[in-house]
């Protein structure tokens, strides 16, 4: 299996020397489907930003797809980004009074595709993840597991290989919080990298692999 992430000695600290992520080293191959999983403070957040290249490690490294984040400009870690990597977060993060079309085709607006094409791919990754028949409605007007549809739809745009989702259930109910996590599933054997960060153990246990962490440190005897 092709590795997508790598991580070696990865540690990140931050202002006063606290060390938020200490020496991880983590590979997880393309098509993967992983929990991240650990109580608040553990450390999963920092983690999360570091293979979504929001941040960079302090010391150690980190590739996405064979690219040492570490040696590339703010430039290119943007454009690496933006092509391999889309994020699902807890909360939705839609527009009031934005359709979930164009709540979508917003997803490529920085990505020079005209607006007629914008629109047709938006409504396209709608109809995948079963809203096709929400195009036009607004998130007032959405139930909460249709409005973590729309901003799964819209990470999805731009055809990411991985994709991270932060507690993508954890302002769901039960009922709707097993319908994203089915849709996720759905992407990863459609062949989406997916990796869930969660501290729902029960979540967790239903994936094929967790990654646990505790005090900023991927334990020993964790899945990878």
């Amino acid at each position: 299996m092709t590795a997508l992430i790598e991580l070696e000695r990865a540690t990140k600290r931050y202002a006063g020397g606290v060390a938020a992520l200490r020496d991880a080293d983590l590979t997880i191959g393309r098509g993967e489907l992983v929990a991240i999983v650990g109580p608040s403070g553990s450390g999963k957040s920092t983690l999360l930003n570091l293979i979504g290249t929001l941040d960079r490690p302090t010391s150690g490294t980190l590739r996405i797809d064979g690219h040492d984040v570490g040696s590339l400009s703010d430039r290119q870690v943007s454009a690496l980004r933006a092509q391999r990597i889309g994020f699902v977060f807890q909360q939705f993060h839609l527009t009031a009074g934005v359709t979930a079309l164009h709540s979508v085709a917003d997803g490529l607006l920085y990505a020079g595709v005209p607006r007629t094409e914008r629109l047709v791919r938006a409504a396209d990754v709608l109809h995948q993840v079963g809203l096709g028949q929400r195009l036009d409605h607004r998130p007032h007007q959405l139930s909460g597991g249709e409005r973590q549809r729309v901003a799964i739809a819209r990470a999805l745009i731009g055809h990411p290989p991985l994709l991270l989702a932060d507690e993508p259930t954890g302002n769901l109910d039960s009922v709707a919080g097993a319908g994203v996590m089915a849709l996720l599933r759905s992407l990863h054997t459609e062949g989406t990298t997916v990796l869930i960060i969660t501290h729902d153990h029960d979540i967790a246990a239903a994936l094929p692999r967790q990654v646990r962490l505790r005090d900023g440190r991927i334990q020993a005897g964790s899945d990878g």
